[in-house]
């Protein structure tokens, strides 16, 4: 598959995708794109992911806390807020039923 078609994929679902991370409590930058890379999203460089966490949390979706680390640099945590949660159970229900219409379009046109 292309790569830039890939990324243009992406775009359109990567909040969801990240929302989704923190379902099951706070988490940090490098830990949310480990899970978008095994979820099957493939790598999520730092340049793309940050962004999307500061307009989560500026959009009141995110709450983020900074904590020092005993060695090495500190994190920056994330955790949904119920704004959060709210986004992305409506945000993921509607674009579920746009992945169906999709598959149910390629499927008309022959793509299994």
């Amino acid at each position: 598959m292309s790569t830039d078609r890939r990324a243009s994929w992406l775009k359109g679902v990567l909040d969801l995708a990240v929302l989704s991370c923190l379902v099951d409590g706070e988490s940090y930058g490098y830990e949310i794109a480990k899970t978008l890379d095994e979820a099957g999203l493939g790598q999520i460089r730092g340049g793309t992911l940050y962004p999307v966490l500061n307009r989560l949390e500026e959009a009141g979706f995110v709450e983020a806390e900074f904590r020092a680390a005993e060695r090495g640099p500190g994190r920056r945590y994330y955790r949904l807020t119920t704004s959060g949660r709210e986004a992305l159970r409506e945000q993921g229900a509607a674009w579920l039923e746009f992945h169906d219409a999709v598959r149910a379009a390629l499927a008309k046109g022959g793509v299994a």
